[in-house]
């Protein structure tokens, strides 16, 4: 199994709009793919915002890959998502999940 991980900023005025996006928007269409097991919100509080980290979990890279496209580390981060983010990573970190 993999682990994605991805780390963005959100401006504070932005942290409920983005929350409210993962879970209309991109989880729902990733629970559609082949491979995908599941996804966490992870966010804090920072000085510039509210930081989060977004862990999805996957059976393949090639499954990641459906998500990603062939670059499977490269971030997914719609235009309407990057104008709420102070700053986010522009690749994605991939982890051999064990039990």
């Amino acid at each position: 199994m993999i682990s994605r991980l991805w780390r963005g900023v959100a401006r504070a005025e932005c942290t409920e709009s983005y929350i409210e996006h993962l879970e209309r928007e991109t989880f729902p269409a990733i629970r559609a793919l082949p491979g995908f097991r599941r996804a966490a919100i992870l966010h804090r509080p920072c000085d510039r915002g509210t930081e989060f980290l977004i862990v999805t979990e996957w059976e393949s890279e090639e499954d990641v890959a459906a998500f990603a496209g062939e670059d499977v580390e490269a971030a997914v981060v719609p235009e309407n998502v990057r104008r709420m983010m102070v700053e986010f990573d522009a690749r994605a970190r991939h982890y051999s999940t064990i039990g």
